[in-house]
């Protein structure tokens, strides 16, 4: 009897965890591929995350994140940046894609647009949004800042910070949160301080936190954990991270 109600409890922790559902989309002919996941509990108020992943595209890391974001009541989408066709199938090709997409940065602010378009057709408040992003990732939310994008707030999770200085610095005005890896190789303090420079030129909202003894994707459970790589996995900073992410939601999303 026991182990019958056991196996009861199981199928119902199945039925109601949150579900992730393959989305295609378009820009022009290009066809993309996204994932959807409404919250396990629908409610009153629709609040939306999108998510940018690293990049390598969409892995699982990005969707353990929307699973999460699902079950604390958050409609989520994660946005193909790529597109089909368009993978990278290792670490050369992807930095070869995501230096395009930081060159043309119009060209990643337009998918980073058509991917809010679909969180906002998944049933999330267009007035009640934030976008997320880790490494690449964490760039492009920045952008979606940038581009004046009509959403609350902006996090970015070890993200480039970097932004070509032949471009002005524009008035930003959703909240910008920047959580970063204390010894990230890849973001020199030169790097740091011009954007720190430009948020304050930008008349932004912004904070930025550091973690001790991490570097670049210290929130990714698959990067391993030799700091000596320039991107290693810390358990403390992804903790953390997480959790001044959910008060910053609070905040901006009241």
């Amino acid at each position: 009897m026991k182990k019958i109600y056991l196996l009861l409890l199981l199928l119902v922790s199945i039925h109601l965890s949150a579900q992730l559902k393959a989305v295609a989309y378009n820009d022009g002919d290009q066809k993309l591929n996204g994932f959807s996941i409404v919250p396990t509990k629908l409610g009153k108020e629709t609040k939306g995350i999108l998510i940018l992943p690293a990049w390598k595209g969409i892995d699982e890391h990005a969707k353990e994140s929307a699973k999460k974001l699902a079950e604390l009541g958050y409609y989520a989408f994660i946005a193909d940046i790529y597109g089909e066709g368009n993978y990278p199938k290792d670490a050369a090709e992807a930095g070869k894609q995501a230096g395009f997409y930081k060159q043309n940065f119009k060209s990643y602010q337009k998918r980073i647009s058509l991917a809010l378009e679909q969180l906002i057709k998944s049933g999330a408040d267009a007035n009640k949004i934030v976008v997320i992003g880790y490494c690449f990732g964490g760039t492009g939310a920045l952008e979606a800042a940038r581009s004046g994008m009509p959403v609350k707030g902006i996090v970015s999770f070890h993200g480039g910070l970097k932004k070509d200085t032949a471009r002005t610095n524009e008035p930003i005005s959703t909240k910008v949160l920047v959580l970063h890896g204390a010894d990230d190789p890849n973001v020199p303090p030169a790097e740091v301080a011009a954007f720190q420079q430009e948020m304050n030129e930008s008349k932004a909202d912004w904070q930025m936190v550091y973690y001790a003894n991490a570097v670049h994707a210290f929130t990714d459970p698959y990067a391993g954990n030799d700091n000596s790589k320039g991107a290693a996995y810390n358990e403390k900073a992804d903790k953390r991270s997480w959790e001044h992410m959910l008060t910053f939601l609070k905040e901006v999303l009241k």
